[in-house]
């Protein structure tokens, strides 16, 4: 069994500064799940542009307000939403304030992987 929290996990290696916020990175490949699990705030006013090519991702916000853009739709999100990026699907993620998601990726994240963000754009993972 795996216990963690997210006490333990801050200021760790596993607190990943991703360049608009952090990603506390509960379960990583190295775990065995098969899956990663990440708490990700986003920092409020930030747009991010986004895409998985090597991972699928779904988020479900607990806290906070802000927006998905997806082929020029844009979504809200706010606590209760869940969104995947079923297709690597490239996106902006806007923050209208201090986002907190839950995310799942497949297959799971190795650990310090983090966006390479110019101009609150990024290149991806």
């Amino acid at each position: 069994m795996i216990i963690r929290s997210l006490k333990e996990i801050v200021s760790t290696e596993r607190d990943v500064d991703w360049g608009n916020g952090q990603s506390r990175r509960f379960l990583l490949a190295r775990d065995g799940m098969g899956f990663s699990l990440t708490d990700t705030i986003i920092e409020a006013n930030t747009e991010s542009l986004l895409e998985y090519t090597n991972h699928m991702e779904a988020c479900y916000c607990i806290e906070g307000e802000g927006e998905v853009e997806v082929d020029g739709a844009v979504y809200p999100i706010q606590p209760g939403t869940m969104y995947a990026l079923d297709k690597n699907d490239k996106h902006y993620l806007r923050a209208k304030t201090m986002l907190r998601l839950i995310c799942v990726f497949t297959p799971p994240l190795q650990g310090s992987e983090s966006h390479k963000l110019s101009n609150s754009k990024s290149s991806c993972y």
